[in-house]
């Protein structure tokens, strides 16, 4: 493994392939810096109809209020107890990948 992150490697591909167009070269990072992770958090689907309750409906502010609420949804706490990582990424991140279907979901950003 290298010390360069993805976006070093990026902007020096971009750089060879655009050459002296700084059109293109700035498209092209702006193109990078929009797009999704590689690594996006997979959940099942139960697990985002709960993330997407506590913040748009159920009011809650963070993941810690998250699971006092998710006792009640004992698929979301047992989800959560197993694959505490997965669950605050999406938390955090806004998006995930469904464990059954492979689709993304993007939360929609507040207005």
């Amino acid at each position: 493994m290298s010390n360069e992150t993805k976006r070093e490697l990026f902007k020096a591909l971009a750089d060879d392939c655009a050459g002296l167009n700084d059109e293109l070269y700035e498209g092209l990072l702006s193109k990078y810096d929009a797009a999704l992770p590689d690594d996006l958090p997979v959940i099942p689907t139960a697990v985002g109809k709960y993330i997407r309750w506590c913040k748009d409906e159920g009011g809650v502010g963070n993941v810690s209020d998250a699971m006092n609420y998710a006792h009640g949804d004992f698929a979301a706490w047992l989800y959560y107890e197993h694959n505490s990582d997965a669950f605050a990424a999406a938390w955090i991140l806004g998006v995930w990948r469904v464990e059954e279907t492979r689709e993304i979901v993007k939360l929609e950003a507040e207005e």
